[in-house]
């Protein structure tokens, strides 16, 4: 891999992360459990992997802004994770800001 491969993937991989928190609380305002979530992220070409998501998933719980439940109904138990009234918002927030950096950066290209 050439120095500005690296150099790019490491900036891809900042830039990803700063959207990732807007992605997931986006694609949990009706509850679902994180295989489904993977799936959703990446059909909307998000690509996550698990272990990314995960611990993302459990840092957004204990800041409050995800909510979770456990579904036994099923042979296999699955977590639930859902926007909680926190989380709406801050991603309202969040949303506000992404539209004025994207129309920021827009207007200097």
């Amino acid at each position: 891999m050439s120095e500005i491969d690296t150099i790019l993937e490491n900036l891809f991989g900042e830039l990803k992360r700063g959207t990732l928190v807007i992605s997931v609380l986006l694609n949990t305002k009706k509850p679902i459990y994180g295989y489904s979530l993977v799936q959703n992220l990446q059909d909307n070409g998000i690509k996550i992997d698990k272990n990314t998501l995960y611990p993302l998933l459990r840092r957004l719980e204990k800041q409050e802004l995800l909510i979770s439940s456990w579904d036994t109904s099923e042979n296999r138990a699955r977590k639930y994770y859902e926007i909680s009234d926190l989380g709406k918002t801050v991603l309202a927030k969040l949303i506000e800001e992404w539209k004025d950096l994207n129309s920021n950066i827009n207007k200097m290209l």
